[in-house]
């Protein structure tokens, strides 16, 4: 099942090493090529020897051993690995890690292959809920690092919660998915746009919304990841680029039409999951606009309706849309799927708490052109994005 997969372990100091030991055994009798390297905190607790009698691999443990071969070794480990597994993964090197830190050679190595790296934490429950760490690993997980989330239950510090290192056999299903993944979407060739646009009043000013972008990330993310060519066209954000996407980084709405038109004639499906302006002043001025004691007008004029553009330029392309509302969210949507020729749309009602904006969660509604809905319950942006790129596959399976 992993035949001829190369995984990197790393192994960091705490009591669940010995559950790194099962984890080898298990990928060797899938068929997986592992090499196993050590922190020496995790040395205190199981010994290389171990590992490396069930590896059949030498054991990497100081970065200051004596290299086995004339490669460089932590360049050389870093480019054969098909996948990094880091378990278990303490606070201290997932810290190092969000960081950039490489100070030993779990950090080196991770720093160093274009592989995808697989956290498994394990630590005590106050360290794992510390708001430090949680932000560390949501940071980790925006820039695409994946994680293996933590059981619950009895801790060796005596503690009850969550914390302990996920059971091997659930690591390894892991390991496992991640290769056999179905790449349904191979070779589709996938537009969506993403963020807020900007349209300028004068040097300083600009009016903006409060999209953060995350919908639209989470998408080209999970269609890159079931073998889609993506383009990203993203208006200003902090989100790091998904793996395996092409991002273009656009500011005004009208820079996002054109990045879009210029885009169509080569995508299969677009996805236009940005909230962009609909209006800019008519006049930008060269220099700031000083503030006096009247009232200060400024008169916005339209700005093209890029769904509404590629709608007619849609020709057999999927064309999803969305569309974020506070009010007749339903009826509002349905004339939109209408309007601009989409598939579908998704929609949401933003005033919903843990809907909308700024958030990683949204509770949406999918309503195709043939007027059918469903709902769905609160999510994770990431899930959400699963179920839309699950509905393009059945779309272009009836193309």
């Amino acid at each position: 099942m992993l035949k001829g997969k190369h995984i990197v372990l790393g192994v960091t100091g705490g009591i669940a090493v010995y559950k790194a030991v099962d984890v080898v055994s298990r990928l060797k009798k899938l068929g997986a090529d592992v090499s196993v390297i050590m922190t020496k905190n995790a040395t205190e607790f199981v010994t290389p020897l171990t590992f490396r009698s069930l590896s059949l691999n030498y054991v990497v443990a100081d970065m200051f051993d004596e290299p086995k071969s004339w490669d460089v070794e932590h360049i050389s480990m870093a480019k054969r690995a098909d996948l990094f597994l880091l378990a278990p993964a303490t606070a201290n090197i997932i810290g190092k890690v969000v960081n950039g830190i490489a100070d030993d050679m779990v950090s080196t190595v991770i720093m160093a292959t274009p592989a995808d790296v697989m956290i498994a934490p394990a630590m005590n429950t106050n360290m794992y809920m510390n708001p430090i760490v949680q932000d560390n690993m949501k940071k980790l997980e925006e820039m695409g690092y994946l994680f293996i989330e933590p059981g619950s239950g009895r801790l060796a510090c005596g503690d009850l919660g969550i914390g302990k290192l996920a059971e091997p056999e659930l690591i390894v299903q892991s390991v496992v998915d991640y290769f056999t993944a179905e790449k349904d979407l191979e070779g589709v060739n996938y537009v969506v746009t993403a963020g807020p646009t900007q349209e300028s009043i004068d040097p300083v000013r600009f009016i903006t919304n409060h999209s953060s972008g995350k919908m639209g990330y989470e998408i080209a993310e999970n269609a890159a990841k079931r073998g889609a060519n993506v383009t990203l066209i993203s208006g200003p954000t902090h989100l790091a680029t998904p793996k395996g996407v092409e991002r273009v980084d656009v500011l005004s709405t009208d820079d996002m039409y054109n990045a879009v038109m210029s885009s169509l004639k080569k995508a299969d499906v677009v996805i236009k999951a940005a909230a962009v302006a609909d209006y800019r002043p008519i006049e930008v001025a060269d220099k700031k606009i000083k503030k006096n004691d009247g009232n200060l007008t400024i008169e916005l004029t339209r700005n093209k309706d890029i769904a509404l553009e590629v709608g007619k330029a849609k020709g057999d392309r999927v064309l999803v849309g969305f569309a974020a509302e506070t009010d007749n969210v339903t009826e509002n949507a349905i004339k939109k799927v209408n309007k601009k020729n989409f598939d579908m749309i998704v929609c949401n009602d933003i005033s919903k708490e843990g809907a909308g904006f700024k958030v990683d969660t949204n509770i949406v509604s999918i309503i195709d052109k043939k007027g059918a809905i469903e709902d769905f319950p609160m999510m994770q942006k990431k899930e959400i994005a699963e179920v839309i790129n699950n509905k393009i596959v059945g779309l272009l399976k009836n193309r």
